[in-house]
């Protein structure tokens, strides 16, 4: 009984001090990061373009590129990754296709992001001759995007108690009214939780645009799915790797980054709000 209970306190300190390397480490990332980006924060940065060779002006361009690319992305990503968990976990036969079909998508999920790049520039611009532009970047994010959201979704299902199947079968609802109204429903905080990681990617990812969406400097908006947008990452890309006066456009590039992460955050804080509420309304 000794031993155990030394064990269990050194295991305990030992997890204690992960957890507090690991909170430190991002405090650190955090303080730097905004207190080199903090500084050029102002009205102007987030609501005019970029002017004198991106060494003045502000963001606009690319806060509105990267909105664009996470918003049409997302909306294709959601409605194909519940549909394809959905058929998975419940309509899905035989179960050695389903293994060959959870291999396939584990696979995707840990493939490198250049590599989704790559092919979006061999298919949508190349192959079906859309160009670098909106469209194209935004279908590509939604390929790399999709496996880790059907991934979420299958557990998100998975988690639901096989109680709630049998309690409406018993009831005499359908399978289709069981999943749509019993399964989803339940699920639909976890899914949400998917939702969050997929918008934090593919609001961050700059490989997959660099081929197929971004384009270094513009001062107008989109007009269309066929144009060339700027894009929060990349624009951090360009100006730390090809700026020609780093001392200006420097903490431009941390502006931006600290930018972008305000808006993961938001989006973050927002879901769990959301997340918690529809918690609360079902314990009534």
């Amino acid at each position: 009984m000794k031993n155990r209970k030394v064990l269990n306190f050194c295991g305990n300190g030992f997890l204690s001090l992960l957890a507090g390397i690991t909170i430190l480490a991002i405090s650190i990332f955090l303080v730097r990061i905004f207190s080199l980006g903090s500084k050029v924060l102002s009205r102007e940065f987030l609501f005019t373009a970029p002017r004198n060779c991106m060494q003045e002006g502000g963001i606009f361009p690319a806060l509105a590129g990267t909105f664009w690319l996470t918003v049409i992305s997302i909306s294709i990503v959601i409605p194909l990754g519940i549909l394809t968990a959905i058929f998975l976990t419940n309509y899905g036969k035989p179960k050695w296709l389903l293994n060959v079909v959870q291999i396939a998508i584990d696979t995707l999920a840990g493939t490198p992001s250049i590599i989704f790049g790559l092919f979006g520039m061999a298919v949508f611009v190349n192959l079906l001759a859309m160009n670098v532009s909106l469209i194209s970047g935004a279908l590509t994010l939604a390929i790399l995007a999709l496996p880790l959201f059907i991934n979420s979704c299958i557990e998100a299902i998975k988690s639901v108690p096989f109680d709630f199947y049998e309690a409406s079968l018993a009831l005499g609802a359908t399978k289709r009214q069981t999943i749509t109204k019993i399964v989803l429903p339940t699920a639909l905080p976890n899914i949400l939780t998917g939702i969050i990681v997929c918008i934090g990617r593919v609001a961050g990812e700059t490989a997959p645009i660099m081929f197929t969406a971004a384009t270094f400097y513009t001062r107008h908006l989109p007009e269309g799915l066929k144009d060339e947008v700027m894009a929060l990452p990349y624009h951090i890309y360009a100006l730390m790797t090809e700026g020609t006066h780093p001392e200006t456009q420097v903490p431009i590039a941390y502006g931006t980054a600290v930018v972008l992460l305000l808006l993961v955050l938001g989006v973050s804080a927002a879901a769990v709000v959301i997340r918690s509420s529809i918690r609360r309304k079902r314990k009534w």
